[in-house]
């Protein structure tokens, strides 16, 4: 089999959530469990972290993978989705796994594929884990795909549980009120392990409580230990400052990221509690926690976050795709200084597009269109949909077709923005 070849299979022959949606959700670990057991369990040979929640979970599982490779660990890094390549999913020191790793693993295991029939999420997880074990890292840090509780990554012993925040996500599968869905995401939480919770809800604080009560697992809130001051709050680009207080400690500490989002600043905080707790486990100093939030897009390839794509216009992308990611992303938008707003925007077919297209500014002028994955929305529905909510604009079957007006239509002084979906973001990075 050639990489193409492999590639084609696990996107084809394997059901994916990212192209087909729910109908490839699995709501249980049999396969998973036959498929560690099928591989001898690699992931007990090293350490890791596991990090769920619905916003922000990509972010930091980033930023905590790059302290660590500045503090000298051989570090795994499993996140999903990837934007470009397969392989993003899967990076040690932030080099993603080889071709021929890929390849190799699927041609050898054709028998158990066959015999257990698994979701492409459950096969690549299961390709992450023995990829760790096989390249000796130290620790591995692993996000969480859907969920937590029944997510193929829990069944994992983490050192760390992280979980970031509760949101409007996939509530077809994991609930239709916060407690619920928080009740799935605190799934991860594990017996007398750690557990940092980014950011305290009132409506998901006791959920993540009395879960930990009932694992005897030390739970500790960033947000009520540390206070993130992300200067610069109308940057456009480049890094920003930022001032962390530790509460405890009543100490201040400035550092600098590249994460120009407003909405890192919750990110950080859990970046900076995590690294608290590994610092009894490993030797991280602050220059390395520092430096590890600094670089974390050269050390692991991070995109799609806030992310500058020109200047005259100005173009940014941001793969914020729900209710409270989108508004942090617009609020940000809405404060630049710009002479006109361009949107292009596409949705897949499963979004609720009445809890997000009221977030989206009246005054803009929009590109519909859709990605080139089969769960994409149709450019023409989301036009009639958004135009109940006086969001005005033409429709364009592709995403490079949208942008290209956009970019026709802006004048230097103008902003451009792309996002909506993961997949829309994922063909202009």
């Amino acid at each position: 089999m050639t990489y193409s070849e492999t590639l084609e299979f696990l996107f084809s022959q394997l059901p994916a959530y990212h192209r087909i949606g729910k109908a490839a959700y699995r709501s249980d670990l049999n396969n998973t469990i036959l498929l560690d057991n099928y591989f001898h369990n690699p992931h007990q040979r090293y350490h890791t972290i596991h990090v769920g929640g619905t916003n922000g979970k990509g972010s930091v599982s980033h930023m905590i993978a790059s302290v660590l490779q500045e503090a000298g660990y051989k570090t795994g890094l499993y996140t999903s989705p990837h934007l470009k390549d397969f392989r993003e999913r899967i990076k040690v020191d932030g080099m993603m796994i080889s071709e021929e790793a890929v390849t190799s693993f699927i041609s050898k295991n054709q028998g158990i594929i066959e015999s257990t029939k698994p979701s492409f999420f459950e096969m690549t997880v299961a390709l992450a884990f023995d990829y760790f074990a096989e390249s000796r890292v130290d620790v591995a840090v692993i996000e969480v795909g859907l969920g937590g509780r029944l997510d193929s990554t829990n069944i994992i012993n983490p050192i760390l549980s992280v979980i970031t925040n509760i949101g409007h996500d996939h509530m077809d599968l994991l609930g239709d009120t916060f407690e619920k869905i928080a009740t799935e995401k605190a799934g991860i939480i594990k017996k007398k392990i750690p557990v940092v919770i980014s950011e305290t809800q009132p409506e998901t604080e006791n959920v993540f409580i009395k879960k930990a009560e009932e694992n005897n697992s030390p739970i500790l809130f960033a947000d009520q230990k540390f206070s993130c001051d992300l200067k610069n709050s109308n940057s456009t680009g480049g890094s920003r400052k930022f001032l962390m207080i530790d509460l405890s400690a009543n100490k201040v500490i400035t550092g600098e990221t590249v994460l120009g989002g407003d909405y890192q600043s919750k990110n950080l905080q859990a970046v900076f509690a995590a690294s608290k707790i590994l610092n009894g486990l490993f030797e991280i100093t602050e220059e390395n926690l520092l430096r590890g939030i600094r670089k974390v897009v050269l050390n692991t390839g991070l995109q799609g976050r806030w992310q500058i794509l020109g200047t005259a216009p100005l173009t940014i992308c941001d793969t914020g795709h729900n209710k409270e990611g989108l508004e942090y992303v617009l609020a940000q938008v809405h404060h630049i200084p710009k002479s006109g707003l361009h949107i292009v925007i596409g949705f897949v077919n499963d979004k609720d597009l009445d809890s997000v297209l009221p977030l989206f500014p009246t005054d803009a002028v929009y590109y519909f269109t859709k990605a080139s994955v089969p769960r994409a929305l149709n450019e023409n529905e989301l036009r009639l949909t958004a135009g109940k909510y006086g969001l005005k604009g033409k429709c364009f079957s592709d995403v490079k077709a949208a942008l290209d007006a956009a970019m026709k239509s802006a004048t230097p002084s103008d902003l451009i923005f792309i996002g909506g979906s993961t997949f829309v973001v994922a063909e202009v990075v």
